[in-house]
């Protein structure tokens, strides 16, 4: 599973640990997180992030 760096702030989801916070379990693939979510930190849709590896 890839992992997704944020544009604006930097923060990266790793598909491995999840977003916790956000109510998204460890090993939830980038592409299968809700439309709704954002960056835990700065708040930007999804469509801000890019693909790392």
């Amino acid at each position: 599973m890839s992992k997704y760096q944020c544009g604006p702030c930097g923060y990266i989801y790793d598909p491995e640990v999840g977003d916790p916070d956000s109510g998204i379990p460890a090993g939830t693939p980038f592409e299968l997180l809700p439309d709704d979510w954002c960056c835990p930190i700065c708040g930007v849709s999804k469509d801000m992030f890019e693909k790392i590896d």
